[in-house]
């Protein structure tokens, strides 16, 4: 486990606006994404992480823009994940200030890009993105979604994790798709059951909804812990988190004085 927890506000991003909802249905519009991104910055977040949850080819040159004038502005690291089908991909979103690639759909219809990555990058660029929903039909209970959680596959969650980590995965983005958007608290055996498995950070994602649910999440052995709607409608700030995190005892990285 890392010796300082991150804490990450995610945005996802359609059409070069900022959207959320619960479960991935009902999006509504949440603001400007390199506004909310330069306010949690100012607020002390750790990273940004950008999904582009439309992730079509004519949105792509919108998300181009969004990251390239994001990164103008805010000095901590930003992973971008969404429609990354390709090394090309990947090299385009690097060379406009990304510094970390989340990587879904396309490793799953084709696993040997996450080797291609990792090659050709390094396993610190790349980040494998899980929207994970309980099942009874995989031996752990859990089973990999993509489509924003609509579509199920066959594919067993934690067997997917270690596959991906072999291949060269440098970091989990773990998304609970029963948890997202509900603010009941994240899936902590989901988290634990990953950390149980993984050499490498595991970021918890899915259900935050008060600053008492950080805590645990960490505790379950999370590296790092990702949040979206409690940020982005005012209910927590950044120093809010940390502070609560803190006072659990667990080390932040200090939110500085506005």
């Amino acid at each position: 486990m890392s010796l300082v927890c991150r804490v990450i506000p995610c945005l996802d991003v359609a059409a070069g606006r900022v959207v959320k909802g619960v479960n991935f249905q009902n999006l509504r519009d949440m603001g400007d994404p390199v506004e909310l991104a330069r306010e949690y910055f100012r607020q002390g977040a750790d990273e940004i992480t950008f999904l582009d949850v439309t992730a079509t080819v004519d949105d792509r040159a919108t998300t181009y823009d969004v990251v390239r004038r994001t990164a103008e502005e805010v000095f901590i690291p930003l992973t971008v994940g969404g429609g990354v089908r390709s090394t090309d991909d990947v090299a385009r979103l690097l060379a406009v200030g990304a510094d970390k690639i989340g990587v879904n759909s396309a490793a799953i219809a084709r696993p040997p890009l996450l080797d291609e990555i990792a090659d050709r990058f390094g396993a610190q660029v790349l980040v494998l993105s899980l929207d994970v929903k309980r099942s009874p039909r995989t031996p752990s209970g859990f089973v990999v979604t993509t489509h924003g959680g609509r579509t199920e596959t066959t594919l067993d969650a934690l067997a997917w994790a270690r596959e991906a980590i072999d291949r060269g995965a440098g970091e989990l983005l773990v998304n609970s798709i029963d948890a997202d958007g509900t603010k009941q608290g994240f899936d902590l055996e989901l988290v634990g059951l990953m950390r149980e498995l993984s050499s490498v950070p595991v970021i918890a994602s899915g259900g935050a909804g008060e600053a008492a649910h950080f805590g645990p999440a960490i505790a379950a052995g999370a590296d790092a812990v990702l949040a979206a709607s409690v940020f982005h409608s005012g209910q927590l700030t950044v120093g809010d988190v940390k502070a609560a995190m803190a006072a659990d005892g667990i080390a932040v990285r200090e939110v500085a004085a506005a």
